[in-house]
């Protein structure tokens, strides 16, 4: 049983365990659940109820989730005086799978990302963004249908590794004191400094995972992305380290562009590109259809899951997942929208899809098809909150509950 100081374990349900390395997934999983700051509560209780649905729709009430509250943010600052209290990772490491809301991160100061901590504390290394088009839905490109691409972002290293120092302080001052005097390189003094780690580890374990899934899936291409003409030690060796491991782990299963460039046969195989990053912003807009998936490190997967993201709705509709090797969380992508909470309004989308990713990775993804044909369909019948309403001619505005109720009907 988990160690909780405060909580208490849910009377019902049985934890996911793991053997082997596969998750045992009884017909009863606990899941903890944190609802999320701003709009998250709004989104939750329309969300859960759509989960609920699609399980006893999709198995005949043989299955169930145990649904077990854990608390992060405001409410649980409002609650035990902590942002995050220890608990809550006790829970999410004891029982393998749990989903969040957003929650709030201050822009310049105050607490730290609790997304950022969550990910580092319990390494969950992937950050699983896949990005495809639901019909009917608005968007600002002519061909939005596509993009279809599932994106791998390195997520405990790079710039969020949370490194840095304030301008002026002790700690930067002598950070530019030992650049310039130990490593002849030239600082402005009132510079702040940040620290960009990125090792063979933490990258080669990102694109394991971009080429096992690949595999697994049928795709056809794994692209690196990285700005390795700049920063040859940090992202040109993730390039570098993704091609050795590609190479080196599937070397039958694989061809590299540089390969095939030079006579090798694509047949068969999973090809293996690179692409610097600037230019992949560009290409995802005019050659969407040649990309499958991305394997990048964690600011550039920042910036393309968002820019992909936009071509096909919005943040309101793009999924995401933190995984390790033991545990994954589940989450909405988009911020907390405070001026809209308690208004029921939001779209609760990305915590959908995010539960359908969920469900998918329980093994039930019968459930998860429900969700998405109901989604899709209350969308193409233009039955939708205002975000979507308001560029849909003819569109119905439904509130965060009701379209909830319209995508549950729709299954």
């Amino acid at each position: 049983m988990p160690n909780f100081t405060s909580l208490k374990p849910p009377i019902t349900g049985t934890a996911i365990s793991r053997k082997n390395g596969q998750l045992i997934v009884p017909d009863d999983p606990i899941v903890p659940f944190i609802e999320g700051d701003g709009t998250g509560p709004d989104i939750w209780r329309a969300s859960v109820r759509v989960f609920d649905a699609a399980v006893q729709r999709a198995y005949g009430g043989k299955r169930r989730l145990a649904w077990f509250e854990v608390l992060a943010g405001e409410k649980a600052k409002n609650l035990t005086g902590e942002w995050l209290p220890a608990d809550t990772l006790e829970a999410m490491k004891a029982y393998k799978v749990a989903i969040k809301g957003p929650l709030t991160t201050p822009v310049g100061g105050g607490i730290r990302s609790l997304n950022v901590t969550l990910r580092q504390v319990l390494d969950l290394f992937a950050c699983v963004r896949p990005v495809r088009y639901f019909a009917g839905t608005p968007s600002p490109v002519t061909h939005p249908e596509r993009m279809n691409v599932i994106i791998f972002r390195e997520n405990t290293e790079d710039v969020y590794a949370g490194i840095e120092w304030e301008k002026g302080t002790p700690q930067a001052m002598r950070v530019i004191e030992f650049l310039a005097k130990e490593m002849g390189k030239r600082i402005a003094p009132d510079s702040g400094i940040g620290i960009k780690p990125m090792s063979e580890t933490g990258s080669k374990r990102l694109v394991r995972m971009a080429i096992q899934y690949a595999l697994a899936k049928n795709r056809k291409v794994v692209t690196l992305v990285h700005k390795g003409n700049i920063m040859k030690f940090t992202e040109g060796a993730f390039r570098d380290w993704g091609y050795e491991l590609a190479k080196t782990e599937f070397r039958d299963k694989i061809v590299t562009e540089e390969e095939v460039g030079q006579g090798a046969s694509r047949e068969g195989k999973l090809l293996i590109n690179d692409r610097i990053a600037d230019s992949v912003f560009q290409q995802i807009l005019t050659r969407t259809a040649e990309y499958d998936v991305f394997a990048t490190p964690n600011l550039n997967g920042d910036y393309l899951s968002d820019a992909c993201a936009a071509q096909v709705g919005g943040l309101g509709m793009a999924p995401g997942a933190n995984i390790g090797d033991d545990i994954a969380v589940f989450e909405a992508t988009h911020g907390t929208a405070p001026k809209y909470a308690g208004k029921d309004v939001i779209n609760p989308g990305s915590v959908l899809l995010s539960g359908v990713m969920m469900l998918t990775h329980l093994g039930w993804a019968e459930a998860g098809a429900l969700i998405e044909r109901g989604l899709e369909k209350a969308v193409r019948q233009k039955t939708v909150t205002y975000d979507l309403a308001r560029q849909m001619r003819g569109a119905t505005e439904l509130k965060t509950s009701e379209f909830a109720d319209a995508i549950i009907s729709s299954m």
